[in-house]
């Protein structure tokens, strides 16, 4: 199975405690990393999960909230220092260029490598980046500020070709390439072989969702709808109903329906606010409307299957 992993670099909120770092993860795809959000102290938890720099190539930045977003000026110094050639990628709503731009102009003036920003429109749902094996794409989410998630996907992958039947058919290595795109094999004598005989189908694509910050927004369900893992912000408890309006977050238990409305395999809470003194709480919460949850954690490395 190709490594399509989540890593947790920090999942508190946006008060920092000795407890949670803050917001941001790495997904590793196949070993390409893609960063989400830039909380403080990216770059340490970065490096205590001994994941590498030199294959971090594409930042995502949710929204342009501290907790989110003040790490990266620090992780792109850095990159600076240890040498770096290669464009880095940063994808945020159009104000992150204004914001950053002048800092690194001011301390940053002689980088070795170009940062490059991709504004995208957080109240649309917008293809962002892609590759030849994976595309993101915004998930306009609603917070006190412009603010949106992001969909990773696999693109579909060529069948398999079945060894046994190649050897069988004597098919050329000219061929195969053909075969695995779903042609049928002609042999010499003008018999038609089905491409169904020769191969088998691929694994289906796997698919991640990222939805901090956010309330309760049922106009993401169909966007995240049978996902594979969907990590979902859960701030606080429905003892704090009122407090989470008054921020626009959500509740362990909001999470929880929106996961059971997209059906979705599994979902990760995250982005704990400070005043959670047992986060078990937001499991139990979360649990009793969908069971297959589990809590994010500093060093926690998912997999999505």
């Amino acid at each position: 199975m190709e490594r399509f992993e989540i890593n947790i670099l920090g999942c508190g909120s946006a008060l920092p405690t000795t407890k949670h770092s803050l917001s941001s993860q790495v997904v590793n795809l196949r070993d390409k990393l893609f960063m989400i959000d830039c909380g403080e102290a990216a770059q340490l938890q970065f490096r205590a999960m001994k994941l590498s720099f030199s294959r971090l190539d594409h930042i995502f930045i949710s929204h342009l909230h501290g907790d989110h977003c003040f790490g990266l000026f620090g992780l792109i110094s850095t990159l600076g220092m240890l040498g770096r050639t290669a464009d880095l990628d940063i994808y945020a709503q159009p104000d992150a260029e204004k914001v950053f731009r002048p800092m690194l102009n001011y301390f940053c003036s002689e980088l070795s490598y170009r940062v490059v920003f991709h504004a995208f429109d957080p109240k649309k749902n917008t293809l962002i980046f892609e590759d030849r094996t994976l595309k993101v794409s915004t998930i306009p989410l609603r917070h006190r500020v412009p603010t949106a998630g992001f969909l990773f996907e696999e693109k579909p992958k060529s069948p398999h070709i079945v060894r046994e039947m190649l050897d069988f058919y004597q098919i050329p290595f000219s061929q195969i390439n053909a075969v695995k795109e779903g042609a049928d094999f002609v042999t010499p004598d003008g018999q038609i072989v089905p491409n169904a005989r020769l191969t088998r189908p691929a694994e289906a694509p796997k698919r991640y969702a990222y939805c901090s910050d956010t309330i309760y927004y049922e106009k993401i369900i169909p966007i995240i709808e049978n996902v594979d893992v969907l990590y979902h912000e859960a701030t606080f408890c429905e003892t704090r109903s009122e407090r989470t309006k008054q921020t626009m977050h959500s509740t362990a238990r909001q999470a929880a329906e929106i996961a059971r409305a997209a059906n979705v395999k599994q979902l990760i809470l995250g982005h704990f606010s400070a005043r959670i003194t047992d986060e078990n709480l937001l499991l139990k919460e979360a649990c009793e409307v969908f069971p297959n949850t589990i809590l994010a954690k500093e060093g926690l490395t998912v997999t999505v299957e």
